[in-house]
């Protein structure tokens, strides 16, 4: 359930990057036999539309009218994702408990998220934060879906 934690941590800072994340590593094979996943996210259509949306969602996030993070639209689809990517990366048994980790650690990690990223604006900007933010989150993302199959 470890996993599902530090998916959501990632799911906090960007909505659609555990999707992809776990997507592609379905599509690919690398979830463990006997996970969560259901076959469509498995499929490389929807891996790549969840690539798409994150890519979109990041580049988004660069603009002066994106909206924080934290408002509740926001934090919906963060608990969403994260829930999702959650028990997809947890065993069957531990599937609803993942889900609601994932998820609702997503919900508590978009308020520290976006008080750093706040922070950073004035000094970095708003795009230098967020792709020093992006990097953080896709290559943390990436490594915690890959390592669900050891």
């Amino acid at each position: 359930m470890l996993r599902s934690i530090l998916m959501g941590l990632a799911g906090g800072q960007r909505a659609m990057t555990p999707l992809a994340a776990v997507a592609v590593a379905a599509a690919t094979g690398r979830l463990p036999p006997g996970n969560g996943a259901p076959r469509l996210l498995a499929h490389p259509l929807v891996a790549a539309g969840a690539v798409v949306l994150a890519m979109g969602e990041m580049a988004g996030d660069k603009q002066p009218t994106a909206p924080d993070r934290i408002v509740p639209i926001g934090l919906v689809a963060r608990f969403s994702t994260s829930a999702l990517a959650g028990a997809v990366l947890a065993r069957r048994r531990h599937r609803v408990s993942a889900a609601l980790l994932g998820g609702l650690t997503a919900v508590l990690a978009s308020y520290p998220g976006w008080r750093v990223r706040m922070a950073a604006i004035p000094r970095l900007g708003r795009c230098s934060s967020g792709l020093i933010e992006d990097a953080i989150v896709a290559a943390s993302a990436t490594a915690i879906a890959g390592i669900a199959r050891r």
